[in-house]
């Protein structure tokens, strides 16, 4: 995975979400990693993979849009992006739409999510 662009490994990180693939998730996270769930969550690797292991996330539908891939230095990239996920959370069905942040370090020529956010993106209509 060394010689992949950021949007290949982005590719590669939407297929491994989509079939809880702990391999692929375990190699493309940082074990450092910090993120920010749509609820406020600050969770870990340890968190994420659990979540695909356990059956707690199980992705129907994954679709990006917007993309934005934001090189800041060689070795730190910023990943936008706009998704339409599908799928079950705690046996729960749900359809909802999301904004991702994603910060990709490389560090011993592999490159890796070390932070990131996910915010819900609510229809204006429902503000309300």
């Amino acid at each position: 995975m060394e010689n992949d662009s950021i949007e290949d490994l982005e590719e590669t990180l939407r297929q491994a979400m989509l079939n809880s693939d702990l391999a692929v998730l375990d190699a493309l996270i940082a074990d450092d990693l910090v993120w920010t769930m749509h609820t406020g969550f600050v969770s870990n690797k340890e968190s994420d993979l659990e979540a695909h292991r356990s059956g707690i996330f199980r992705f129907t539908k994954l679709d990006i849009s917007d993309r934005q891939i934001h090189p800041f230095s060689d070795d730190c990239v910023v990943v936008t992006l706009k998704a339409e996920i599908e799928g079950m959370i705690n046996a729960q069905e749900f359809s909802e739409v999301y904004r991702f942040t994603r910060v990709w370090l490389q560090r011993n020529n592999r490159w890796q999510i070390a932070a990131g956010h996910v915010s819900q993106i609510v229809p204006l209509d429902s503000q309300s």
